[in-house]
This record gives structure tokens, sequence and C-alpha cells, in this order.
């Protein structure tokens, strides 16, 4: 079964639930605030407790949340890179979670995935050495079969990677003024204000769609800049939206940095598509003190089923993500785009690489459509299974790996490593998928060049999945150990 005729299908079953259509319309009327920032540079040790909360997003009434130190989502966690931070995980919620450490190339003892549970009323305390580039990583829960919906509650944060240099690059890097941390998801309600985890049968074949977006866990707000470059630390924190980014007037977004840090200079782009998992940094002029927005198409997987997703009708051309007004009076700090940023982009020889292949897939036929439990998502025909150690990879060698997605576009994350795209369909990679990454969305087929350089023991594998939360929980993962 090919793209076309899976969606086809799906756009049939998605008609039949007849449920209420997208609103996207929101006006902004509150200030965006950042996360909270919890550095520890200096002091090398972080604490993070996974608590229950209370949290208004629509109108006066207030939904049940988790979160890390705060009601919803958790803080930005800055660490030193060149340095041991110390990390205590407390769990006060009433299950078990854990906390995977999405971009940090660290070893599988400390990696956070589905093997190292933390239980409630017990403390997970990992010390995370880090020796890689600066870059803005994330952490979330990734419990099997759970990940999804400990996501949507608010088991999610952002992680940057500092080396104290972004001065010296002439880098925007006042927290919440010029450097901002914007946290994108989608997220439905009910009448009462609830987070709505319902899902429906598209929601669990094509990944859970929302109605309302939230920035930091927001609806609603504006980003108030300075008269100057500002940057954009993005996040796609969604579970299975794909965000088409492009600001309102038309002016560029020069791009500084990918998942796994800077690239060697800037790059202008007009738009960028951002899929879950993904980061990129990106650098916007508000020199004129003109009002933009930043917006997005509508996720480019609903729109290869003919506009139908979820029975709800997906609205043609772009939505509001987030409003910007420019304040004169904030300090502007950086007017000039910077030349060199001290980074690189991948450059690697395949030539001698072992060549593994990997497919994305999709339950098909009647089983899709009823949800058959023996038609279950997939990588090479194998659901994930806890149990089963899908390959193993020598330390320190090179791969190339080929992933291939027919059906529709799935964003493919491996853990412990960073990776360069070699090419895309055939051709020459997206200039935004020009450094490195570890997250990469698959709309065909991607060739990746890997090096494994973190070990990770059978007992505490690295795994490669989908990130589409509701695709790796139903069995689109696999993992490795590295010896």
């Amino acid at each position: 079964m090919r793209r076309r005729t899976f969606l086809g299908g799906l756009s049939a079953s998605a008609l039949a639930t007849g449920t209420a259509s997208l609103s996207f319309g929101q006006v902004a009327a509150k200030r965006l605030t950042m996360p909270p920032l919890l550095d520890a540079t200096s002091s090398g040790q972080v604490r993070l407790e996974a608590q229950k909360g209370r949290t208004a997003f629509v109108g006066s009434s207030r939904a049940d949340t988790w979160g890390f130190n705060q009601p919803f989502l958790g803080p930005t966690l800055r660490m030193s890179t060149g340095r041991a931070t110390q990390v205590d995980v407390l769990n006060s919620l009433d299950e078990e979670i854990s906390v995977h450490w999405h971009g940090l190339l660290v070893p599988g003892t400390v990696d956070g995935g589905p093997h190292q549970t933390v239980a409630p009323a017990t403390t997970w305390s990992p010390e995370l050495e880090l020796t890689q580039p600066a870059a803005t990583a994330w952490y979330h829960s990734h419990i099997h079969g759970a990940t999804a919906r400990q996501v949507q509650m608010g088991l999610a944060g952002v992680l940057q990677i500092d080396d104290g240099q972004d001065d010296a690059r002439g880098l925007p890097s006042q927290y919440g003024v010029d450097d901002l941390t914007l946290v994108l998801q989608d997220r439905r309600f009910s009448r009462r204000g609830e987070i709505d985890l319902s899902l429906t049968m598209p929601d669990r074949m094509m990944g859970f769609l929302g109605d309302t977006i939230l920035v930091n866990g927001q609806v609603g707000t504006m980003a108030v800049v300075p008269k100057g470059l500002v940057r954009l630390r993005l996040l796609n924190g969604s579970n299975a939206r794909i965000y088409t980014l492009a600001l309102s007037d038309g002016r560029p977004m020069h791009l500084v940095a990918t998942d796994s840090g800077y690239l060697d200079k800037p790059t202008r782009l007009s738009k960028l598509r951002l899929s879950p998992g993904e980061r990129f940094e990106v650098l916007v002029d508000f020199s004129d003190a003109r009002d933009v927005t930043l917006t997005s198409e509508h996720n480019p997987n609903t729109g290869m089923m003919g506009g139908m997703m979820g029975g709800r009708r997906q609205q043609s051309g772009r939505f509001s993500v987030l409003p910007f007004t420019v304040d004169p009076t904030l300090p502007t700090r950086i007017t000039r785009q910077p030349d060199d940023l001290g980074g690189s982009r991948p450059n690697g020889d395949a030539a001698n690489a072992i060549w593994r292949r990997l497919s994305l897939d999709m339950p098909m036929g009647m089983g899709m459509m009823l949800g058959r439990s023996d038609r279950r998502f997939s990588i090479n025909g194998d659901a994930f299974a806890m149990g089963r150690i899908n390959f193993r990879v020598t330390q320190g060698t090179i791969e190339r790996w080929t992933v291939n997605a027919d059906m529709m576009m799935h964003p493919f994350h491996v853990h412990g490593v960073k990776f360069q795209v070699l090419s895309e369909n055939g051709r020459a990679p997206q200039r935004q998928n020009t450094g490195w990454k570890d997250t990469v969305l698959v709309n065909g087929s991607v060739d990746l060049l890997i090096r494994f350089d973190q070990p990770a023991p059978a007992n505490a594998p690295f795994m490669y999945h989908c990130h589409i939360l509701e695709h790796e929980d139903g069995g689109m993962m696999g993992q490795f150990i590295v010896g």
C-alpha cells in the first residue's frame, strides 16, 4: 500500500467521525513568558521534580496538568559543556516516568530511555558528562506505551548546552529578551478547559493533532522583542504536528544552529519546516520596529489526504503561531548578523561505512481501519519489544543508514548520536538539514551518516524511532547496543 492509497482510505474514515472543525483563530492579549531558567553552569547541579498541577489554558477553568518543578512543562535547563552536571529527578506522580535527554551525547546508562524508569516516590540521579558543542536540546518522559500521554500532560522542557562563547559569536544571548525559547505544541481542550487526551482512530494512525496552539504552555500570547536582532530557539514539542514556519511579512529567518550545534555561518531561509523533536535556532531582524507574526502552514501529513484529518476539516492557508511586537525601550544588544558562528557542517565519507536499511512501517488494510492490535507500527516489520535488541554496533564505528517511509512523513530520531544527512530522496539535503542533526523528517527516503561514540549496554540500549509519539508508543521503535 502506497501513500496515496493509505491516506485516501484514512480520509474516508475521518469523514465518518463527524467531529468539529479546527479553529486556530486566537486574539493575542497577553505577553508571552519564558520558562524559568535553571542555570547549572556554576553549580553543576540540577533538581527536577515531576509533579501534579492545575493550569488555566483557555477561559478561567483550570486543567489537571503535570510538570517539572511547576504545574506544566519544565524549566529551561542550562548546562556547561566540558564538565559534569549532577541531576536528581524526583517522581512525585502516581505512575512511573523517565527523563530522556533528547540531543545529549551521553552513555545509554544515563540516556533516560524506557529502560530507565523512575518509580513513584523515588529519585533517579544520573551524572551527565557533557563534551559536545553548544546546542539546544530538550528533555521529556519516554515510557514505552505512555510517552504520548505523559508529554501531553506536560513532562517536557528545553535544555541548553552552553560553552560561554555566544557573546564572542555576536549572537543574542539575554534570556527572555533577545534570546527567546519557544516550545511549540498543540492541544485539544474539553468544554471544561481540561486537556482532551481522547484519541480517534485517525489520531492513533496519523498522530494526535490539536486545535489550539500553545507556545511555552500558553495560549493567545504575543512576544515582546527589542528593536534589533532576536534569536528564536524553536522546539517542536508537539506529538505529531509538523510546522512550516514563516514570517507574515515575508522577512527572512537566518538559521544559525540545528539540533546538534552551530553552523559555520548563517543560512537565509524564507520558511522552515519543523517536525516533532527537531530544534532550530534562527535570527530575526526587528530593527524596522514593525510588528510581525510567526505563522505556519497546516500539517503536511493531513494536506496529502485532501484536507481531512481526524474528522476535523483542516483550514487552507496559514495560521498564526506567535505574534511579535517591538518595544523600543528594551535594550538592543545585537544589530548585525554574525559572519562566523564557529560551528561546522558535516562532510563525512560514507564509502567504507556499514550500510543499514530501515523501513518505517504502517499498519495496512482493514487491520489499520479497525485498529487491529496484530497490525502494529513497526520498523523493518518488527514492532518494538522491550526484551529484544534489534542489532549491535561497534563503538567508534561509522554507519550509513537509509531510512524509508512510504505512506506519510515521519520524524526519525536516534538516541546517543548526532548525524549527517547525506541525501534526501537521492538529492542533496535541504539547506535546513546541512548541519548536525539527531532528528530528521523522512519524506520518502533519507541517507544518514552516523558515528557511534557513546556506549550503550544491553540493559540500557539506545532507541531509534519515529517521533510521532503515537507511532512510537504503537511500536515504530527499535533498540541497539553499542560496545
